[in-house]
Order: C-alpha cells, then sequence, then structure tokens
C-alpha cells in the first residue's frame, strides 16, 4: 500500500479542472461517433446500477459476460460495439436489457474508447452507480456469492463512499494458452483459475494522486527486464456518477481527483472489489496477430511487439507459486481484496 501524497497547489487543482472539462468537451464531441443501434423500452428505477463497456469481436465472452452482471444485480447494459464481425453486435441487439450504440471510428482516436463511455456516463449515468468495464472483465466483491451489488452499494452508500477500488486479476490457466485439443467456450473460461498473488507494487501518482498498480502474471513473464513497460492494474469500475466526472486513462483514474483515494492497492484494509481478467483464453495467439497489426491498443504500439510475439509462442504461464482462484475468499487470504468489515447481507439472496 502506497503513502499518501500532499495535496495538490492551488495551482494543480485548476490544472486539473481545466484537465476534466476538456475530458468533458472530448466526450460531447465524441457522441457523433455513435449511432443507437437498439435501446430498451421502460424508465430505470432511480436505483438501477448499470454497466458500460466497450467491445470488439467478443463473441466467446459475452453471454456469460452479461450473465455473470446480471445475477450481480446490473439492471441495464449501456455498450458502444466497435465494428465487429464476429456476431457480436447481433447478439447484443437482441438482449432485452443491452442500449446499443456502433461506431467504426478509431478506438486508439477516442482515447480507448474512453470518450465514448464518458460522454455514456455523464448522459445516462448520472445518478446512478454505474459499473464500467470491459468484456474481458468480470467484477467480483466480497460475499458476492449471496449478496447482490445493491448489497454492495448500499453499504458503500452508508460508508458515504462514492467509488470502490479493485485490483485487475489476471486469470490464466496451466498449460499452453492455446492446448492441442479446441474448448467451447465454457470449457475455455473454467481453466482460467490461476493468478499471480505475491509480486504487486503500488505507486501514487502526482498530481492526479491516482493509484498506479503493476504486477501479475504479466509483469512477471513478458516485462520482467521493462517492469515500467508492465499494465496497470489498479480499477475503479464502481461509481456514483455524478455530471462532470469523468475517467483519465481506462478506469485506472477519474477526475474529480477525490475519486482517486478510494483505494490505496493490494493491502488496503477498506473494502474493495476485482476485475477478474479473462484475456488469456485460447483465442488470445490468433488476436495477438491481429491486434499487433492493427495497433490500437497502447500509444506506442511498436514497443509492445516483443509482447505481441511471445503471446503467439504460445507460452505456459503458470508457475510452481502459482495461486489457484477458489471463490472471493481467495482472493481475500491473498490480500488482493479485502471485505473492510464487511459481513455481507444478513440474509443470503434467494
Amino acid at each position: 500500500m502506497a503513502e499518501a501524497p500532499s495535496d495538490p497547489t492551488i495551482r494543480q487543482r485548476l490544472a486539473l479542472d481545466w484537465k476534466r472539462r476538456r475530458l468533458l468537451w472530448r466526450a460531447f464531441r465524441s457522441r457523433h461517433d455513435l449511432a443507437a443501434a437498439d435501446r430498451p423500452g421502460g424508465r430505470l428505477a432511480r436505483d438501477a446500477i448499470l454497466a458500460f463497456a466497450v467491445v470488439r469481436n467478443e463473441m466467446e465472452r459475452l453471454p456469460h459476460w452479461l450473465d455473470h452482471h446480471r445475477r450481480l444485480g446490473v439492471a441495464r447494459f449501456l455498450i458502444v460495439d466497435n465494428g465487429s464481425d464476429d456476431g457480436s453486435a447481433e447478439l447484443l441487439a437482441a438482449q432485452p436489457d443491452v442500449a446499443l450504440w456502433t461506431t467504426q471510428a478509431s478506438y486508439r482516436g477516442a482515447r480507448f474508447g474512453r470518450d465514448w463511455t464518458n460522454w455514456l456516463l455523464n448522459r445516462h449515468g448520472a445518478g446512478h452507480w454505474c459499473l464500467t468495464l470491459d468484456a474481458d472483465e468480470l467484477f467480483v466483491f466480497p460475499h458476492h456469492d449471496r449478496a447482490t451489488l445493491h448489497d454492495l452499494v448500499a453499504e458503500l452508500d452508508r460508508r458515504r463512499v462514492t467509488a470502490l477500488g479493485a485490483l485487475m486479476v489476471e486469470l490464466y490457466p496451466k498449460g499452453p494458452l492455446r492446448p492441442p485439443q479446441p474448448l467451447d467456450d465454457a470449457a475455455a473460461l473454467a481453466r482460467m483459475a490461476w493468478f499471480d498473488a505475491g509480486n504487486y507494487r503500488t505507486a501514487i501518482q502526482s498530481p492526479l494522486g491516482n493509484r498506479w498498480v503493476q504486477g501479475g502474471v504479466r509483469d512477471r513473464v513478458f516485462f520482467r527486464t521493462r517492469p515500467h513497460r508492465a499494465p496497470t492494474l489498479n480499477k475503479l469500475p464502481l461509481v456514483r456518477w455524478r455530471r462532470g466526472f469523468a475517467y483519465v486513462n481506462s478506469t485506472h483514474s477519474a477526475l474529480p481527483a477525490r475519486l482517486n483515494r478510494a483505494w490505496d492497492g493490494p493491502g488496503d484494509p477498506r473494502l474493495s472489489g476485482a476485475v477478474l481478467h479473462t484475456k488469456f483464453l485460447p483465442s488470445i495467439v490468433e488476436k495477438s496477430l491481429s491486434e499487433r497489426t492493427r495497433g490500437q491498443h497502447f500509444n506506442e504500439p511498436a514497443a509492445f511487439d516483443d509482447y505481441y510475439a511471445a503471446i503467439i509462442r504460445n507460452p505456459d504461464l503458470w508457475a510452481p507459486d502459482s495461486h489457484r482462484l477458489d471463490g472471493w475468499e481467495s482472493l481475500v487470504r491473498a490480500g488482493l481484496m479485502s471485505e473492510g468489515g464487511w459481513r455481507g447481507p444478513e440474509k443470503a439472496r434467494s
């Protein structure tokens, strides 16, 4: 857990507010990229919990992703499909609880889709608890096997907390990423049963005060000699959204800067969640070939050629000290998520 930073100066606060306004202006302009494809009828309840995402070619994940978050209590999904050609858009358009927008615009040009979600969050999410994820991310929290998101946000409201921090826990299989025999989607997800528990480091960046957590399996395997290039794993996926909020860098940081104080990384005793990252399905080998060509996922795409090349070689990421995912309790025992003194709802959900 990182040490608390000094408060920003008046000049820094003014600069951050100007940055927030620029991000909101970008989001407002980006609405022209989006074509509304389908919207559910009916008004949302005041306490409805919403989920936001940008997806592209995620058919192998979307059915499970939708079902998982429905079970947790998401009432409506607001999703941007960025040029899928695998049936993802058609599947989403057929869901009664999905509001769908489509675009062929540049993902990278929209700040990796964040301009689009900032627009939708401010247009549709204000006043709601909002969960912002990618299609390869599954949100979990303490007691989620018997508690709903409504139970969780009720506890956050009781504590007067406006955002929940989470570690992105990268899951991987034991054995090569792409096994010799083809697997159906359910079997491929079931293999994702392992994670790294003890190699995380946290820093605090000024002037945003955002936490910067690195570690996990990609740090261990792909970025041993370039740890500064390792992925950022801290997330603020669940926020009681207010008009004027903005995500800055994915969901790693947000403005106003006070939102970034919600979580100090692994070891923080406050209530937190986790985002299970299912990136390493067998299809990652083929996808790495196309994503290296597209160059849409990193600020300096050429700097990650070695990373893509290593995935294309179909490695085994498992190690003797890998931890098996065995419910949310295993994340708490590893110190990657905290109950924060919350014991869950008094009655188990039916």
